[in-house]
């Protein structure tokens, strides 16, 4: 860096290098520079969030959770630390949304959400998809979820042996009889087998659901709910297996229960986790009636 900085400014220098320039000009003067007490702790701490979230988090989210901490530490100070101990996020692959096989010869919904392609609050707009999970001994298991497109919160799920119409049903029971929504909830899916069954149709009906697929040959029509399981398949499977089924169903309970809708932050709802999304909307909600109550 002594020599380069005959060429270059040092400020410049020091940016890309990830040096401080209190730091070189001490080098200059012959003196030591030590790593203060206060910084090692920095360090130590980011280090310690890298591997609670099982290296799912880069540097975005990794200051956002410093910061609720009420740490200030600036990504770059981050990307230092993560450079030198040699961790890496892991990161998932590009989205490509799949074709569904939806030549069932049954009648499909029409697509809702080209009108209405935002959610302004928890309970308007429910996304599902299914995608499948390796098992050690080569077969697979099956996931179905459904999202809740406001706040990305998984309001139901269920894993099971087969991907039947009883998986989606299952899944869907599960998220209405949870947050029992008002009438006229959007459920969207893609056009496949399991979303046009009479028995899933009836459940929607005594619900007062109105049904939304997507459109023959637009991929992109449920591509939320797909590029989720793109995030789930990196951070959770990450080109490994599960044990079993009943292995599979305890750890999607630990990923989306515990870990996804509680804890990840999510860069669409300002690095905060979906149910930290949900109370604060809640408050707000609260807040503005009791302000300006009707009249």
């Amino acid at each position: 860096m002594e020599l380069w900085s005959k060429e270059f400014e040092v400020e410049r220098l020091c940016q890309v290098l990830g040096v401080s320039r209190s730091g070189f000009y001490r080098y200059l003067k012959g003196e030591t520079y030590s790593v203060s007490q206060q910084k090692q702790e920095q360090y130590q701490q980011i280090e310690d969030l890298f591997w609670e979230h099982k290296r799912r988090y880069g540097t975005r989210r990794l200051q956002a959770e410093l910061m609720a901490q009420g740490k200030q530490i600036g990504r770059h100070q981050i990307r230092k630390v993560l450079k030198e101990k040699e961790l890496k996020a892991i990161q998932p692959k590009s989205f490509v949304p799949k074709t569904t096989q939806s030549k069932h010869g049954k009648r499909n919904s029409p697509n809702l959400l080209l009108e209405q392609t935002r959610a302004e609050k928890s309970n308007q707009i429910w996304v599902s998809d299914i995608t499948y999970l390796p098992l050690a001994n080569g077969g697979f298991a099956y996931l179905a979820t459904w999202i809740d497109l406001f706040s990305r919160y998984v309001v139901g799920w269920q894993v099971g042996k087969t991907m039947e119409e009883e998986l989606v049903i299952e899944a869907l029971q599960n998220g209405l009889q949870t947050r029992k929504p008002a009438p006229g909830l959007i459920v969207h899916s893609d056009r496949g087998g399991q979303y046009v069954s009479k028995k899933l149709r009836v459940l929607m009906k005594k619900w007062k659901c109105n049904q939304s697929m997507s459109r023959a040959d637009q991929v992109y029509d449920n591509a939320f709910a797909e590029s989720f399981f793109s995030r789930f398949k990196t951070e959770l499977v990450e080109n490994g297996t599960f044990l079993s089924v009943e292995d599979a169903k305890t750890e999607c309970f630990e990923y989306i229960e515990i870990y996804y809708n509680r804890i990840r932050r999510h860069s669409a709802l300002g690095y905060k986790s979906p149910a930290e999304f949900e109370q604060l909307y809640q408050i707000n909600l609260i807040h503005s009636q009791v302000v300006c109550p009707d009249f």
